[in-house]
């Protein structure tokens, strides 16, 4: 059984475990409860009513939030003729199966998102086996296999998410961190909550989201609601 230190102890009693806050309450009650030294991040965990073996109750997709997530993704760009556009646009690594050797070679994983041009799936597709269980195969629904490659890294850069329903429906995402103002959580909060409200199957019967829960690293829960949830 998980034992929690005094800190997280004392946050869990400044939380009401039988009370479902309003956004914005929610936001400031999670910074209050950070229980760690450096600057955590701000997640939220959705439990949704659907079911993922259904294609189209697979929930996934991408969205860019008002005010970033606080962290800057390194990008690799794998495109054959489009390298230049890729560079301007700040990709951190640009290359084609050069850089696909280099993953093999020296098992090198020095980037978080792999964005790539349409010609570069047929070699992409001989790396699923490494890329795909780490999350990193680029796919055309999230908007990383793409001609805009330029466009694609810009997003990025400034802190487009992907997103994507578990087996057991519930969908966590990170939306920022403590050290962001209350203000701009909620605001990321609330366009995050209405994009994936907005998201709900036409065959799901019943609520959509059963449960919403924001929580730092390592910190307690906080159940929240917010207009048009279901």
């Amino acid at each position: 059984m998980r034992k929690f230190g005094k800190k997280y102890q004392a946050a869990l009693k400044k939380i009401d475990a039988t009370k479902t806050y309003d956004l914005a309450e929610a936001v400031k009650l999670v910074k209050e409860t950070s229980v760690t030294k450096f600057d955590s991040t701000v997640d939220v965990s959705f439990k949704l009513n659907v079911n993922p073996t259904l294609a189209d109750q697979l929930i996934r997709g991408t969205i860019t939030l008002p005010n970033g997530v606080g962290k800057t993704k390194k990008v690799l760009a794998l495109t054959r003729n489009k390298q230049e556009e890729a560079k301007a646009a700040g990709a951190d690594y640009v290359g084609d199966v050069d850089m696909l050797e280099k993953i093999q070679r020296e098992n090198w994983f020095d980037f978080d998102v792999i964005v790539a041009t349409p010609d570069m799936m047929g070699e992409l597709g001989k790396m699923g086996r490494v890329l795909g269980p780490k999350g990193l195969m680029p796919n055309p629904k999230t908007g990383t296999v793409t001609m805009e490659i330029g466009t694609a890294v810009t997003e990025i850069k400034k802190g487009k998410i992907a997103y994507r329903v578990d087996r057991d429906g519930n969908l966590n995402i990170s939306f920022g961190r403590v050290s962001f103002t209350d203000e701009a959580l909620a605001e990321n909060l609330s366009a995050l909550a209405e994009h994936i409200a907005k998201s709900r199957p036409s065959t799901v019967k019943g609520n959509f989201i059963l449960t919403a829960v924001i929580h730092t690293t390592m910190g307690p829960g906080v159940k929240f609601t917010f207009p048009g949830k279901n």
